[in-house]
C-alpha cells in the first residue's frame, strides 16, 4: 500500500492510501484508491483533487490496466469531485458480514 498526504502551510489537509493489484482479466496491476480524505475545512479547495492526480499518475507509471474506487452513494459532495473523473461503473458491490 502506497500513501500520499497534502499539506497547506505546513498542516496535513488530505490523505490518500492506494495499493496496487493483479487482475485476471488485464495484462497490467489495476490501481485501487482505498482511501481518500480531506479536512473538512478545506474541502472544495482542489486537496482531493490533486490527491486523485497523484495516485492517477502513480498507476500512469506502472502502467494499471485502470485505477478505480468505491464511495457511499449518499456521499453527494466527493461525488461530484469523482463525477468529473468517470462515470458511475455498472457494477454493483455485495459485502458478506464478518464471518469469524
Amino acid at each position: 500500500m502506497y500513501g500520499l498526504v497534502a499539506v497547506s502551510a505546513g498542516k496535513v489537509i488530505g490523505i490518500a492510501h492506494y495499493l496496487f493489484r493483479p487482475s485476471t482479466w488485464a495484462a497490467n496491476d489495476y490501481c485501487y484508491l482505498e482511501d481518500l480524505f480531506v479536512d473538512e475545512e478545506i474541502r472544495g479547495a482542489g486537496a482531493g483533487r490533486s490527491l486523485i492526480d497523484a495516485v492517477i499518475a502513480a498507476a500512469r507509471a506502472k502502467m494499471s490496466g485502470r485505477v478505480y474506487w468505491t464511495t457511499k452513494e449518499s456521499n453527494t459532495r466527493a461525488r461530484v469531485l469523482y463525477d468529473s473523473y468517470a462515470p458511475v461503473s455498472e457494477f454493483v458491490q455485495y459485502r458478506l458480514p464478518q464471518t469469524y
